[in-house]
């Protein structure tokens, strides 16, 4: 008796994934081969972990802690916030440079007299 080996049932992007890896570990890739890798690891959860479990070289999936769960903690989370400048600030930035694209003006007048001059 012959066993066979059941057909995989494997989708185009599963397929495509491997491929464009297979090009990337070679280094015959190119640029749009790894912006479309990139477009359908970013597009997929699921191929998303995979890929990251891979990298990581993690031996069971039962090592993996999802971070996820964690991302609700206060504490963990670093935000900084950037102070919107004031309108005074940003008035005072415009006239700024305003008057150096005015002293810029005139020096570059100065300088092609100076130019024509010679």
């Amino acid at each position: 008796m012959s066993h066979r080996k059941l057909p995989e049932r494997r989708t185009f992007l599963q397929d495509r994934l491997d491929i464009l890896i297979k090009r990337q570990q070679s280094g015959k890739a190119t640029f749009n081969e790894l912006t479309e890798l990139d477009e359908i690891v970013n597009s997929d959860p699921d191929i998303m972990k995979k890929i990251i479990l891979e990298n990581m070289l993690v031996e069971r999936m039962d090592d993996f802690i999802d971070p996820s769960g964690n991302l609700h903690k206060k504490e963990d989370i670093n935000v900084q916030t950037i102070a919107r400048p004031s309108l005074l600030n940003r008035i005072k930035s415009l006239i700024a440079r305003i008057f150096t694209l005015q002293i810029a003006a005139i020096k570059l007048k100065m300088l092609t007299q100076r130019v024509a001059f010679i």
